[in-house]
């Protein structure tokens, strides 16, 4: 989503970037609330993860492969995924989160992040019920949207932890970036002067991917997230511009990554801009029904 204010169809939506060291970690802090455009939106992989601090009803999620939606009353860490997953929205939402970079949620959490590879944590088995609770309230009762950030950035600020390779990933996860995906592995552990058993090791650690799947996302995400719905697609050019072999080869990626065919999935995004113009979740999700 786009840093700055938005307004649309009854939704607020407020975010901004935080500042230094929390800039290293993560693309910005956000505040949402109003009416959700659907109940259920089905979210395709991005090379990013999030933090969500519920304020309102129970959120339900359903990760990867997972056949039930889970229930979540305080909020959930997702670190980067590899498959889609569905959002589904209370009929009044509110909530405060942060979007992180792939290996931001690692400075916070407890376990290694593979551990949360397609599984959603309780924010309360993060921080504790206490401590979560207690922040919760203050989000609460705070005067306004730019207020609960600041207090969000502050918990954030307290709680931030050194974290052992976190220079290196950082590094190689921003040449990844920069190519949108399409860096070749073994150059990345060259210039790094480490084998590639220990990148793919400290990946796993602080971003829960190898370096491979972090890339192979990146490049999905290049193809698909400039896609406009509203104008006509070659995909023909589409792969070869994101780097892949051929059409047949970026169809597969599709499939895989969203469970949808290419067209599929751009017809969602389709019906989105369709029923809700200029809302503020339009630009990657689609609708689940």
């Amino acid at each position: 989503m786009p840093s700055g204010v938005g307004d649309a169809v009854g939704v607020e939506y407020v975010s901004r970037a935080p500042r230094p060291p929390l800039d290293g970690l993560i693309d910005d802090l956000y505040y949402l609330a109003g009416a959700p455009p659907y109940g259920r939106l089905t979210l395709p992989p991005a090379p990013s993860a999030l933090l969500v601090l519920n304020l309102g009803d129970r959120l339900r999620i359903r990760a990867g492969t997972d056949t039930r939606a889970a229930e979540y009353v305080d909020g959930c860490v997702v670190t980067v995924p590899t498959r889609a997953w569905e959002f589904g929205y209370p009929p009044r939402t509110c909530t405060v989160g942060v979007h992180f970079k792939p290996w931001g949620p690692a400075a916070f959490l407890p376990v290694p992040a593979s551990e949360l590879r397609d599984r959603p944590l309780a924010v309360e088995q993060v921080w504790g019920r206490a401590a979560v609770a207690e922040l919760r309230d203050r989000l609460a009762t705070a005067p306004g949207p730019n207020e609960m950030l600041t207090l969000l950035e502050q918990e954030l600020m307290r709680r931030l932890c050194e974290t052992a390779g976190l220079g290196l990933v950082r590094h190689a996860s921003n040449v990844i970036a920069a190519t949108g995906g399409t860096a070749a592995i073994r150059d990345l552990t060259a210039t790094a002067g480490v084998s590639s058993t220990h990148l793919a090791q400290r990946f796993k650690e602080l971003v829960g991917l190898t370096p491979k799947r972090l890339a192979r996302t990146h490049r999905f995400f290049s193809a698909a997230f400039p896609i406009d719905p509203a104008g006509s697609i070659d995909w023909s050019d589409l792969a070869g511009d994101a780097g892949y072999f051929d059409q047949a080869h970026l169809s597969h990626e599709f499939r895989a990554f969203t469970g949808r065919t290419p067209t599929q999935y751009v017809e969602g995004r389709r019906q989105f801009l369709r029923e809700h113009p200029g809302h503020a979740l339009d630009g990657w999700p689609v609708p689940a029904d």
